[in-house]
Order: structure tokens, then C-alpha cells, then sequence
């Protein structure tokens, strides 16, 4: 065999699926997202709300006071929109934080739920 002919690289075809495959692969998928979702009641003041908004998600009094207002007028509002592990985390905080203090009739926390964000 000549040295011209050992040298000599032959080129495969490569196939359009490989290609469109190896690309997918690489693009980074991301997790499904959920909403918190705090529920509204008659056993909880405006003032309790805002605490727990601004200790649980460190919102600002005001950030918490229209969140407190959207769930009094709506019944329900989204605190925070997040992975599910987190979103599950925040719903039980807001369970355990415990009951307001200012209504004597008031018997624990909130409710909370999560739902998964539509896609």
C-alpha cells in the first residue's frame, strides 16, 4: 500500500436525524413552573397578610398590602410563580405560620394551594 493511500480519509455521510438530535440535547429544558396560590377568609385582618407576605417572600409592605387587597376583592391571588419543590415549600409556610392574632375568633393560618401554571 502506497503512503498516499493510507493517508487518505474518506468522509461518511452524516445523517440529518444525528444532527437534530445532538442539538436538542444540548438546549437546556426547563422545569415546570406553579403558582402559590393564598386563599382569601374572614379570619385573617389586612395586617397579618402583610406580615406574612413580607416574612415568608420578603415583600414590601406596600407589595403586600395590594396582594392583601387582590385577595379580599378576588378570593384568591398568586404570591409567587416558581418551581414545584419551591412553590411546595412556600404553600407550607404559609400553612404553618400560624393564626392572626388580632381577630380572637381567628384559629390558625391561611390557606394555600399550588397549582401548575398552564402552559
Amino acid at each position: 500500500m502506497d503512503q498516499d493511500e493510507s493517508s487518505t480519509v474518506v468522509a461518511e455521510p452524516i445523517d440529518q436525524v444525528e444532527i437534530v438530535a445532538a442539538e436538542d440535547h444540548r438546549k437546556p429544558k426547563q422545569q415546570p413552573r406553579y403558582h402559590v396560590i393564598l386563599w382569601d377568609d374572614n379570619d385573617h385582618s389586612y395586617e397579618y397578610v402583610i406580615r406574612m407576605l413580607k416574612e415568608l417572600f420578603g415583600y414590601t409592605p406596600e407589595r403586600g398590602f395590594q396582594l392583601a387587597t387582590e385577595v379580599d376583592n378576588s378570593g384568591k391571588v398568586i404570591c409567587l410563580t416558581t418551581t414545584m419543590e419551591h412553590a411546595e415549600l412556600k404553600r407550607d409556610q404559609i400553612l404553618a405560620f400560624g393564626r392572626d392574632k388580632l381577630i380572637p375568633r381567628c384559629k390558625g393560618s391561611m390557606t394555600a394551594t399550588i397549582e401548575p401554571v398552564p402552559e
